[in-house]
């Protein structure tokens, strides 16, 4: 996918995230701080057209060597299985991993859902939004747990609020689609 096609999705996803995910107000965030926003991306990665643009571009940011994406169940569930959806309709077919909060209560008891990796498998860890980076971290543990090397973090919105200085602090990756200012300004554009 060339520039000018990613930069019409990635302007097509900022709307759809300022449009549904977006909402100002008195919140509490599941790291436990107040805000003046939240962002709940599900109405957007679970849309046709958001998940499209979700995994289109999550996909050209991977690299060649990439063997699989993973996030931690709820918020990344859609959007690591829109990654692994389009790179099979592009001829590279990248499975994905969904990284239960607790382990399974019957059966396997799996903490980790989806194909099987060989040890040492390259797998990225996708998410939604990030604020402390502590819940991603949940997923790249348990992964590293099962054998697999996990070295990046992928997500559409950093609240840049510690969480990229955390993720570097313990030797990982990270990068964002956009941030919180990029979601700001296109609101502050609309008004």
């Amino acid at each position: 996918m060339n520039a000018e096609d990613l930069k019409v999705l990635r302007d097509r996803l900022l709307d759809l995230l300022c449009e549904f995910a977006y909402r100002e107000g008195d919140f509490v965030l599941s790291s436990g701080q107040k805000s003046s926003y939240y962002i709940n991306c599900k109405p957007v990665t679970l849309h046709p057209e958001g998940a499209l643009a979700t995994g289109k571009l999550l996909l050209s940011m991977l690299a060649a060597d990439v063997d699989a994406v993973a996030g931690l169940t709820l918020g990344a569930d859609p959007i690591v299985t829109a990654v692994s959806v389009v790179s099979a309709l592009g001829d590279r077919p990248i499975p994905a991993l969904i990284v239960r909060k607790e382990a399974k209560g019957h059966g396997t008891m799996a903490y980790i859902e989806g194909p099987t990796l060989s040890e040492g498998a390259n797998v990225v860890v996708l998410e939604d939004v990030v604020t402390t980076g502590k819940s991603a971290m949940q997923a790249v543990e348990r992964l590293r747990g099962a054998g697999y090397q996990v070295d990046r973090i992928l997500s559409l919105i950093d609240r840049e609020q510690g969480g990229a200085q955390f993720y570097h602090s313990v030797g990982l990756d990270f990068e964002a689609v956009f941030t919180i200012k990029d979601l700001q300004k296109w609101m502050a554009n609309r008004s």
